[in-house]
């Protein structure tokens, strides 16, 4: 009877304890993410800022900005954005 009470023993401990790395985990991922790189899972390049910074605000205001402006209007400010990265849909690679 010794080495089953021991197991179960042993068995709640390992539970309990993974059990705190499930919250520990949860605090630690919520700041990690921005320092991962993209190809190791990590935020991608056009994702927003985080809620609650200086850039959070400014992405909110040209957000609203860009959905009051009239369709035809964001059409032309986006093919504008495209031409001054230089990609367009003629250069395929082959």
């Amino acid at each position: 009877m010794p080495i089953r009470y021991r197991s179960l023993l042993l068995l709640l401990a390992f539970a309990a304890g993974l059990s705190g790395c499930g919250t520990v985990n949860e605090k630690l991922s919520a700041g990690m993410g921005d320092y991962v790189p993209q190809w190791a899972g990590g935020l991608p390049a056009d994702a927003p800022p985080r809620p609650g910074t200086p850039q959070y605000d400014a992405y909110l205001k040209e957000r609203e900005r860009k959905r009051l402006l009239p369709a035809a209007d964001r059409e032309k400010e986006e093919q504008a954005q495209k031409g001054t990265t230089g990609s367009t849909s003629g250069d395929a690679v082959r």
